[in-house]
C-alpha cells in the first residue's frame, strides 16, 4: 500500500524531478517507509512506500531488466504468486519477491490487457519507454484511487488530489455540477472531482496516453453485471459462498507484517473475524470504536464477538471532541466529503495503526448480500409501483408529492412525501432519490444564484439510473445493488476507508469486495438475499452457528456519529462560522439565508436536517482551506460547459 504521483508532458521539463518530489511530499502520509523518483524524457514517476510485502527489496519505481519499463504501484495483487510462477515459466527473471515486479513482467507479456489478469486492489502508472506510452489503471471495484489532471501541455496524476495541486500551474476552477452532486449525495461520483480539470479515473478503467496524445479516452475492462442463477439450491449456494470467502480471506491475509481486523460487532465484520480466526493459528488482533451516546455505540457487541473468538481486542470511545477531526477530514479527503462516519473511521485507523500495519475490514457485505435497510423499503415501493397504472403515477402522484409537506423526523415508511415522490418516478430515478441527501428541486435553493445559473440540465442521478438499468427488468434488488457497486461503494465507502486509513499509513483490505466474490454473489437470487423484510438472509444462514446469536438477530446499525445532536450543541459555533459567516469561503457558493432557515428549523426541532447540515459544514471548512481566491471575491466556476 502506497502513494503514487507523476507527470507526462508534451515538452521536456528541466524541473520534472523537483516537481515529482514535491508531489510525493504532499502524500508522504500514504508511504512513510520510503520514497523514490524516476525521471525519463517528458515523464516523471514518484512513489511513497508503505512496506507490506518484501520489506527489503520492494522499493519503487521498479523496472524490468533493461529499465525500459518503469512502474509505480499502490495496492496489493492477491494472485501475484501464481502470476509470478507463470511468468518465470515463460522465461522472465525476477529480482524480488514483491507483487510490484509481477506488473512489470506481466505487461511485457500482454501489454495493457494485463489488468484483466490482476486480482486485488490497485492503482498504478507504468511507463513504456519503447512505445513512449504511459499506462494508468485502477482496480475493478475502485478500492484504490487515481486522480488525473490534463491540459494542452501536461498530464499530472496522483493517489490524492493534493499530489496534483502540488504541481505548478494547476487550474483550481470549481465544477458547479460537482457541487450539486455533492449536495445530492454527500460525495462526488467519478469521473468528476470538485475541480473542473481534475478527474477521477473510474474504477475498472485503463488509460493509455503518449506525450503527443494526452487527451485519449480511458477504456473500461470490467463491469459488475447482475446475472441471477436459479439452478442452484440453498445448500449449493452456501457451499459456494463459504468456499469463496475462505479463499478470499487466505489471499487477503498474505503479508510480511502483522495483520489485524476491524470489528464493529455487526454481521460483516464479525463474519470476517470468524473466518480469520478459523484460519489463523493464534489470536486475532481486533479494533473497535464506540460513542458515549448509547444509541450509536456497538461496543458491547464487538466485545462479545472478540471474547467469543479469543481476540486481542482494543477499543476507543469517540465523543463530540472528535469534531477537531473535521480539519483532518478536509486535509486528507481534498474535496468535500460528507459521510460523517469518516470521523470514527479515522479514529479507528489510528487505533489499529498502533498495533498493526494491515487491517481486514467487513466493507462490501451489504452490497454483496443485500444488507441495507433501504433495500427492504425500496422493494416494498417497487411492488407498489408495479401495481399502479403509469398514468396515475405521472398525473396524480407527482403533483401530490410536490405539494406534500416534508417530515424528515419521521421513519421513512411514514414519510409520505418520499413515498409519493418515489412512486411517481421511474424505478432508477426513484432509487437515485432514495440515495439523495438533498433532493431535487429543493437542493438547488441551497446554492447561490450564480451557481444555479451554471447547472443547466445537469442531473446528479444519471449515473445511478444507468447502473440501475443493468439488472433484469423487475429485479429491483439486483438493480439497487448494481447502482451501489457502480457509484456509492467506490466513491463513498471505499474512498472513506482509503483516505481515513492511509492518513496514518494503515493498509485496509476488505475481502467482501473481492471482485470474484462479487461476481459470485451477483448470481444469487434476490429472494435469498432479502427475505421476510430482512436483508442478508443467506449470509446469516451460513454463519448463524458460527457467531454469537445476538449478531445475526439484531438489526443493522450504521457506523455513524450523532450528527443531529452535535450540530445543536458542540458543533454549533463551528457550523455558524464555516457556513453562515459572510466571510466564510463558502459564502459565494451557497444561499446563506436559505441555509440559515434550515439550520433554525433543526435547532428548534421543527425539522431534522443533520446529514445535510453536516455536508454544508464540511463544504464550508473545505472552502476555507482549498479556495485560494480572496474570501471577499467569488471563487472561479467552470462556466456553462458542464
Amino acid at each position: 500500500m502506497c502513494g503514487i504521483a507523476g507527470s507526462l508532458t508534451s515538452r521536456h521539463s528541466a524541473d520534472a524531478e523537483a516537481f515529482a518530489l514535491r508531489q510525493g511530499a504532499a502524500i508522504a502520509h500514504r508511504g512513510p517507509d520510503g520514497d523514490g523518483v524516476w525521471v525519463g524524457q517528458r515523464v516523471a514517476l514518484c512513489h511513497r512506500r508503505l512496506s507490506i510485502i518484501d520489506l527489503d527489496a520492494g522499493d519503487q519505481p521498479m523496472g524490468n531488466e533493461d529499465g525500459s519499463i518503469q512502474v509505480v504501484f499502490n495496492g496489493e495483487i492477491y494472485n501475484y504468486q501464481g502470476l509470478r510462477r507463470e511468468l518465470i515459466s515463460k522465461g522472465h527473471t525476477f529480482r524480488t519477491q514483491s507483487d510490484t515486479e509481477v506488473l512489470v513482467h506481466l505487461y511485457e507479456e500482454v501489454g495493457p490487457a494485463m489488468v484483466e489478469r490482476l486480482r486485488g486492489m490497485f492503482a498504478f502508472a507504468l511507463w513504456d519507454d519503447r512505445r513512449r506510452q504511459l499506462v494508468l489503471a485502477r482496480d475493478r471495484v475502485g478500492l484504490k484511487p487515481l486522480y488525473i489532471y490534463r491540459d494542452g501541455e501536461k498530464l499530472v496524476f496522483g493517489s490524492e488530489i493534493k499530489a496534483i495541486l502540488a504541481y505548478p500551474g494547476i487550474d483550481r476552477t470549481i465544477d458547479p455540477a460537482a457541487l450539486e452532486d455533492y449536495l445530492a449525495f454527500g460525495f462526488i461520483p467519478s469521473p468528476r472531482s470538485i475541480f473542473r480539470r481534475i478527474e477521477k479515473l473510474p474504477p475498472a478503467h485503463v488509460l493509455v496516453v503518449t506525450p503527443d496524445e494526452l487527451s485519449r479516452t480511458a477504456q473500461r475492462y470490467w463491469q459488475y453485471r447482475p446475472a441471477v442463477d436459479t439452478s442452484r439450491s440453498v445448500a449449493d449456494w452456501s457451499e459456494a459462498i463459504e468456499a469463496k470467502l475462505d479463499e478470499t480471506m487466505r489471499l487477503h491475509r498474505i503479508a510480511d507484517v502483522p495483520v489485524g481486523a476491524f470489528l464493529s460487532g455487526g454481521l460483516d465484520s464479525s463474519a470476517t473475524v470468524a473466518i480469520f480466526a478459523d484460519q489463523s493459528g493464534e489470536p486475532t488482533s481486533t479494533f473497535s470504536i464506540g460513542f458515549r451516546e448509547d444509541g450509536f455505540s456497538e461496543l458491547p457487541y464487538a466485545r462479545e464477538v472478540a471474547e467469543y473468538f479469543g481476540c486481542r481486542h482494543e477499543e476507543e470511545v469517540v465523543s463530540a471532541d472528535a469534531a477537531t477531526d473535521l480539519d483532518d477530514l478536509v486535509k486528507y479527503f481534498d474535496e468535500p466529503f460528507a459521510d460523517s462516519s469518516a470521523i470514527p473511521t479515522m479514529r479507528l485507523s489510528r487505533l489499529a495503526r498502533r498495533f498493526v500495519k494491515v487491517a481486514i475490514s467487513g466493507d462490501g457485505g451489504d452490497e454483496a448480500f443485500g444488507g441495507y435497510r433501504r433495500y427492504v423499503d425500496d422493494l416494498r415501493e417497487a411492488r407498489l409501483r408495479r401495481s399502479l397504472p403509469q398514468w396515475s403515477r405521472r398525473t396524480l402522484l407527482a403533483p401530490l408529492a410536490r405539494a406534500w409537506p416534508k417530515a424528515d423526523w419521521l421513519p421513512r415508511p411514514l414519510r409520505a412525501k418520499t413515498l409519493l415522490t418515489n412512486l411517481s418516478l421511474p424505478a432508477g430515478e426513484a432509487y437515485a432519490n432514495t440515495l439523495s441527501v438533498a433532493r431535487h428541486p429543493w437542493r438547488r435553493t441551497l446554492l447561490a444564484a450564480d451557481v444555479r445559473c451554471e447547472l443547466n440540465g445537469h442531473d446528479p442521478g444519471g449515473k445511478i439510473v444507468e447502473a440501475y438499468g443493468s439488472a433484469a427488468a423487475g429485479d429491483a434488488l439486483s438493480a439497487m445493488i448494481a447502482a451501489d457497486v457502480a457509484v456509492v461503494l467506490p466513491d463513498d465507502f471505499l474512498t472513506k476507508v482509503d483516505r481515513a486509513s492511509m492518513s496514518c499509513g494503515l493498509e485496509v483490505r476488505p475481502p467482501l469486495v473481492d471482485h470474484e466474490l462479487l461476481e459470485l454473489t451477483a448470481q444469487i437470487p434476490s429472494e435469498l438475499k432479502v427475505r421476510d423484510g430482512s436483508g442478508k438472509w443467506i449470509f446469516k444462514e451460513i454463519y448463524r452457528d458460527r457467531l454469537p446469536a445476538s449478531v445475526c438477530r439484531r438489526r443493522k446499525q450504521g457506523f455513524e456519529i450523532p450528527v443531529d445532536e452535535w450540530l445543536r450543541g458542540p458543533l454549533r459555533d463551528t457550523f455558524e462560522s464555516a457556513v453562515l459567516s459572510p466571510n466564510s469561503g463558502v459564502a459565494n457558493l451557497i444561499d446563506q439565508p436559505a441555509v440559515a432557515r434550515l439550520y433554525r428549523a433543526h435547532l428548534n426541532r421543527t425539522g431534522r436536517h443533520g446529514a445535510l447540515l453536516w455536508s454544508l459544514m464540511v463544504l464550508g471548512r473545505w472552502a476555507d482551506t482549498y479556495l485560494s481566491s480572496p474570501l471577499s471575491s467569488p471563487p472561479a466556476l467552470a462556466g456553462k460547459n458542464v
